[in-house]
């Protein structure tokens, strides 16, 4: 019995013994996590869950240190332990879930995270995205199959990824061994931190010899995703808070990233300097160029912020200052992560998210910028640039239609790689919108037309002028609504509305028959009556310019620039309701507001004179006391345009 006793005793020790190492292990992966130590907490945690140990906050911790790295497959295996323990967790693990579920290949149950995602979390809009667009699914696959894509020719068992176009070269981010004794490592990833290499790019975007960009921008730290000015001249880049030797911490004593700007002067890359609005309390990254080279889109977390990160863009003065960032919105940044940003020449932003619908991880997508600065829908890319996995940092080339995506996809050499890719087929549904012009009594070709698009606010999108067959052609979209309009001296200007339709690569004709001009203009006509030009209308008590009253101001605007010697006398009427001296300040507005439209659409203001008369002209018998109708009032507020020289 004192045997047993013993033996008990000896077990219950034992077992203690055990129960204190895994909690003191336990306690050690826990502060390698609170200090972003993914790698190493991993180790630590998986050796203590193979002996058994379960825990909830464990296995949180697990699931999110694959997660953060990029290795969602990995964070699916602990999230499904997660899972099987409780359901009483906070909503983002749902949707990290499903994310990693995606990763997977388990796209039926990450649908059902989703869902359950969607129901806990409240006003979360990627719960919102997903239910609205339970589809997704389908709609990738109606934007795929557009891409060749292949290894670029530049990776290697490091991370390599986020590329940009710098003249005829490539420059990217690596943390690739360099041959050197001593490796400075980030604790999250355990890899090397990364530099900035270039590569020259012959045809089909084939690489070269790849070395080192440059001493002065590359430091002990991180270096990412530059963009380059036109001439090569001046470049942005990410690179983490250092500068000038001294290493910049947050308030939790975090060194995180900001955006620096450099110049090439004598063939070496100078005056690093930060940018204004980036802080030591959050960061800022992945800049990115517009086609004009007006405005920096950058990625931050920063107050105003809506979700893990959201994309920003600033103006660039002409002074070399900047403006004030202003966020994206909701139609482009969501609760998630939206980040490295790029925008086409042909005025597309291209950006990685995990808010929007996707197939895991982070997926490219598209939206147009209008000309109004807003945004237009967003489409996933599809499968090809996008996989289950992380997928972002998208380059293209418009002409050539080929580009680079960087990914951590299966099969790849290292952590990140670089593809490259040709773009098949564009992603929007486009048609060709042709026609001819003639004359409409001898039918004979007219060639120099002009041809001007606009849309249905009639805001102008091109240009073109007839060739020698007498025809014009533009790109347009599927399914849209334009208004194009015909213009040549010696004829009447012409316009017409287009409905195009939905069928891609198709074609619609729209053909013009323009009529000579019938009215000879002289000196003290009216050149609204002359060339069937309606008056220039105007609200009650009101004298901005309405959207009809644009139409018709561009057809002003059109015969002046046509007649480059033609000087007008603006006159703007009121009617009677009102006082009178109210209605000639009023009337005098007008006829500002009609020049002020007219300089600012480039018509030179000597041109132009113009002054009010009130209620002293009236078309009708509608004065003071008469009892009119508002179609009859209408008629008398009015702009006149007498042509003072020719």
């Amino acid at each position: 019995m004192k045997n047993l006793i013993l033996l008990y005793i000896t077990i219950i020790s034992v077992f203690s013994f055990n129960c204190y190492a895994q909690k003191a292990q336990i306690a050690a992966a826990d502060r390698k996590y609170d200090n972003f130590a993914y790698i190493d907490a991993i180790k630590t945690y998986e050796r203590v869950a193979e002996k058994g140990y379960k825990s909830v906050d464990m296995f949180q911790k697990l699931g999110n240190s694959y997660y953060f790295n990029g290795q969602l497959e990995k964070a699916s295996k602990w999230y499904d332990e997660l899972f099987a323990m409780t359901s009483d967790i906070e909503p983002e693990y749902y949707y990290r879930y499903a994310q990693s579920l995606k990763a997977a290949g388990n796209i039926e149950k990450a649908n059902k995270m989703l869902d359950l995602f969607h129901q806990k979390s409240g006003n979360d809009d990627r719960g919102a995205l997903y239910d609205k667009n339970k589809n997704y699914i389908e709609n990738i696959k109606a934007n795929s199959g557009r891409y060749n894509i292949e290894d670029a020719g530049i990776n290697s068992k490091y991370s390599d990824y986020g590329s940009a176009f710098y003249l005829n070269k490539l420059v990217f981010a690596s943390s690739r061994d360099t041959g050197s004794f001593m490796h400075r490592k980030h604790k999250w990833t355990n890899q090397s931190f990364t530099n900035l290499y270039v590569t020259d790019l012959g045809e089909g975007l084939v690489a070269g010899k790849i070395s080192t960009f440059s001493k002065k921008i590359n430091s002990k730290f991180h270096e990412s995703s530059p963009t380059f000015t036109k001439d090569g001249k001046t470049m942005y880049f990410t690179r983490n808070n250092f500068l000038d030797g001294k290493k910049g911490k947050d308030g939790s004593d975090i060194t995180l990233i900001k955006i620096y700007k450099a110049n090439l002067e004598n063939e070496k890359w100078v005056n690093v300097i930060e940018l204004p609005f980036d802080s030591d309390q959050y960061s800022t990254a992945h800049p990115t160029l517009s086609s004009d080279e007006k405005t920096l889109y950058f990625v931050s977390d920063m107050p105003g912020t809506k979700g893990q990160s959201d994309i920003f863009r600033v103006q660039l003065n002409e002074d070399g200052s900047f403006g004030t960032p202003e966020n994206l919105g909701n139609g482009i940044n969501t609760s998630g992560r939206e980040t490295f940003p790029f925008i086409s020449d042909e005025n597309e932003l291209y950006f990685a998210s995990d808010g929007f619908p996707g197939l895991g991880g982070l997926d490219v997508f598209v939206s147009k910028i209008n000309a109004d600065g807003s945004f237009g829908e967003v489409q996933n890319l599809g499968d090809g640039v996008n996989s289950p996995k992380d997928d972002f940092a998208f380059l293209l080339d418009t002409k050539t239609r080929r580009g680079f995506v960087s990914s951590n996809r299966n099969g790849g050499q290292g952590y990140d790689d670089i593809y490259k890719f040709l773009e098949t087929k564009k992603l929007k549904c486009e048609q060709e919108l042709y026609g001819k012009v003639t004359d409409l009594i001898t039918g004979l070709i007219l060639v120099d037309a002009k041809i001007s698009l606009f849309d249905t606010k009639f805001n102008l999108i091109k240009t073109t002028v007839t060739d020698p067959t007498g025809t014009y052609t533009f790109a347009v979209e599927c399914g849209k609504n334009y208004n194009v309009r015909a213009s040549k001296t010696d004829y009447n200007t012409k316009e017409q509305k287009i409905t195009i339709g939905k069928e891609n690569n198709s074609r619609t004709n729209l053909p013009f028959a323009l009529e000579k001009e019938t009215c000879k203009v002289a000196v003290g006509d009216d050149l609204g009556i002359c060339f069937g030009i309606k008056m220039i209308y105007f609200d009650l008590d009101k004298y901005n310019i309405r959207t009809e009253a644009a139409l018709d101001l561009e057809k002003i605007l059109d015969v002046l620039n046509q007649n480059p010697t033609m000087k007008l006398d603006i006159r703007s009427h009121t009617d009677s309701r009102a006082s009178f001296k109210y209605n000639e300040v009023l009337s005098d507005n007008r006829a500002k507001s009609t020049i002020g439209w007219l300089v600012k659409n480039g018509i030179d203001s000597h041109r132009l004179t113009g002054k009010g008369y009130g209620e002293t002209q009236l078309v009708n018998g509608c004065s003071d006391g008469v009892n009119c109708s508002e179609e009859d009032h209408q008629m008398n507020r009015r702009s006149e345009f007498i042509i003072t020289a020719l």
